[in-house]
């Protein structure tokens, strides 16, 4: 597909106010008004994004999707209408839609768009709606990979409300990626081209959390030797990201309260009155309305953040949306340290569908970096995960008592006519448990050159675990050294 073309099904007085800023941002636009015209554009500019009214004169739309269902690389298309309503938007995403739209349009959105589907000086994209496959994108990236129906439906919110400028409360477990909807949200949204600035209420007391949100006057308090901005003026124009907002003080909850309700902020010390227009959008993992009745929380503030409730689903929710997201973060990983393509050994993948993810996306991204790095790009298997309390079916081996990294030496699967079931083959001698812990442990301070924290980082376990067991070693006269 082009990466510069876009085709629009609709009259043509309804699109043209859009097509100058677009032809400036360098795109090539086809109008069409029939599914003839529509037909010959496509095979002659194979367009990137398709936007389509849902009816036209002898046109309907479900005649591109159905031409989309036949062809995977057919262009994504975008249904766009004036008279829109929420059966239709879910009848036509459900046939192949990748989105639904109300006009008038935006030329920020339809731009943003655009670029999520490779279009010019974008970030690559790891969308795989619409029938894509997962692009390698920077972890900066704020489009979500993933096609389960959990997913999608999250999604499909997120796009609708993102052009306004209502607070959203995203929840879900720790891990789920609540963060990076939200920056979703943002580039999304009219504000995109504005700040966004995200605090972290848990990470802060409260006397710091107010000055940090809100600013504070020189001689405010100790150390107070300067004027400073608060995130909420640093903010102006663009979006807030309230980060476990759940963990804030009650006190300062209804000074922000004021904040959304007014618009105005004051400044600690201060005596003037700051004016800000800043979307909020907030997380939490906790049960909101739980902590309301149980008076953790405001009810008004709740009310005020829940205007838009985004749910996000466990990863264990998400079916294979599991190995979809673990060959976006293998290949993120293998560009960054510059590594061998690697695959995922059918052990391995059985053992990402069946592993239930406590901590979520999070959890399943650094599994992939650690199991990225030790594979070193042979397959990966389940021993490269190197979570704790875990026993692998599959090892590397070395030879017991030695030092050195895990060899190299391939291991090799074989089918058991009589269990069914395959058996693996050691094409080495297998050594104790204990010693393989200390031959990752070496292999995860060598990755990181020594460094004890990324080590203990890599191998799934405390920098005190970590500690311990090298003392461990030490005592029994067999330091490691790297």
């Amino acid at each position: 597909m082009s990466l510069r073309r876009l085709l629009f099904l609709a009259p043509a007085p309804a699109v043209t106010a859009i097509f100058a800023p677009l032809r400036d941002a360098g795109y090539e636009i086809g109008i069409a008004e029939n599914f003839n015209g529509a037909s010959a554009f496509i095979r002659k500019s194979a367009p990137g994004v398709i936007f389509s009214r849902p009816v036209l004169p002898g046109f309907r739309v479900e005649e591109l999707l159905a031409a989309k269902e036949d062809n995977p690389d057919f262009p994504p298309v975008i249904v766009m209408t004036d008279k829109g309503s929420p059966e239709e938007a879910e009848r036509l995403m459900n046939l192949g839609a990748r989105d639904y739209w109300t006009e008038p349009l935006d030329v920020e959105r339809v731009t943003a768009v655009a670029r999520e589907f490779h279009g010019p000086s974008a970030p690559p994209s790891n969308s795989t709606l619409g029938g894509h496959k997962p692009q390698y994108a920077e972890k900066s990236d704020p489009h979500i990979v993933g096609c389960h129906p959990a997913i999608l439906r999250v999604l499909r919110l997120a796009r609708q409300v993102a052009a306004s400028k209502a607070t959203v409360l995203i929840t879900g477990e720790s891990g789920t990626g609540k963060e990076m909807f939200a920056r979703y949200l943002h580039a999304m949204s009219r504000r995109a081209k504005g700040a966004f600035v995200a605090v972290n209420c848990a990470a802060l007391p409260e006397h710091l959390l107010e000055s940090e949100l809100f600013g504070h006057e020189k001689g405010a308090f100790t150390g107070a030797i300067a004027k400073k901005p608060g995130r909420f003026e640093l903010a102006d124009g663009g979006t807030i990201l309230l980060d476990e907002i759940s963990e804030m003080d009650m006190a300062l909850q209804a000074k922000l309260l004021r904040v959304l309700q007014e618009g105005e902020i004051d400044r600690v010390g201060g005596t003037e009155t700051v004016r800000v227009d800043v979307r909020v959008l907030a997380t939490t993992n906790r049960d909101l309305e739980t902590w309301v009745g149980e008076g953790k929380f405001r009810q008004d503030l709740y009310f005020r953040l829940n205007v838009i409730p985004l749910r996000l689903p466990s990863l264990r929710e998400r079916g294979d949306d599991v190995l979809e997201l673990a060959a976006f973060f293998m290949g993120m990983y293998i560009r960054e340290y510059r590594l061998p393509a690697t695959t995922l050994s059918d052990v391995a993948t059985a053992w990402l569908r069946k592993y239930d993810f406590p901590g979520n996306v999070r959890e399943l991204q650094n599994l992939m970096e650690r199991a990225v790095l030790l594979a070193n790009g042979r397959p990966v298997e389940p021993c490269h995960f190197l979570l704790e309390n875990e026993a692998w079916p599959l090892f590397e081996e070395s030879t017991p008592g030695t030092s050195g990294p895990v060899s190299e030496q391939a291991t090799a699967r074989t089918t058991d006519p009589a269990a069914g079931q395959q058996a693996t083959n050691f094409s080495g001698p297998v050594i104790p448990l204990h010693e393989m812990e200390r031959l990752m442990i070496l292999k995860g301070l060598e990755t990181t050159l020594g460094n004890r924290t990324q080590a203990a980082d890599l191998l799934g376990i405390s920098v005190r675990t970590l500690r311990n067991k090298l003392n461990e070693y030490r005592l029994l006269g067999r330091p490691l050294e790297v």
